[in-house]
């Protein structure tokens, strides 16, 4: 059994509360936009931390992560990259690939809208866990914790941190 926390486009911006709300996963996957190696290194100090670069992201952090992502967590095959879209609109860079071999857990960000959502024509699951950082206009920051045990999916909680003016 593995907890896993999943956060996106933090652009820069650290919060205290993603150590509270990490601090008892045993994973963080950051699904780009971290914004600076900071913010890296300090959710690397909470728990391992898995990353892609997404478009903001400087030549530090681009070669410190790739574009996308895939592996496995316990049974599950993930892939994850930045800007991937969602189920029945995928994003065209990523979409060949999705199609020829579907992974069985797609995570995003890019469009800071939360997301989490399942693709019934490819059985897969796929998680947007909106923005954690200032940036943007969302009006919420936003997280994604998960259980992945063996090949299933367990307590997926949606952590609203806070809104941008309250924060």
């Amino acid at each position: 059994m593995k907890r896993i926390g999943i956060i996106s486009d933090t652009h820069g911006y650290w919060d205290e509360k993603y150590r509270h709300y990490f601090g008892v996963c045993d994973e963080i996957w950051h699904a780009g936009d971290i914004g600076s190696l900071e913010v890296a290194e300090r959710l690397a100090e909470i728990c391992p931390l898995r990353a892609v670069y997404g478009n903001i992201d400087g030549g530090d952090l681009r070669r410190m992560f790739t574009e996308r992502l895939r592996f496995k967590c316990e049974e599950v095959d993930v892939l994850m990259t930045h800007i991937g879209g969602y189920p029945g609109n995928y994003d065209p860079r990523i979409r060949g690939q999705i199609y020829a071999s579907p992974p069985q857990l797609f995570i995003s960000g890019h469009s800071h809208i939360l997301k989490v959502k399942y693709d019934k024509t490819l059985n897969l699951l796929h998680i947007n866990p909106g923005a954690a950082g200032m940036q943007g206009w969302q009006k919420e920051r936003t997280l994604v914790r998960l259980i992945i045990e063996g090949n299933r999916f367990a307590d997926c909680e949606v952590i609203t941190l806070s809104d941008r003016k309250n924060h």
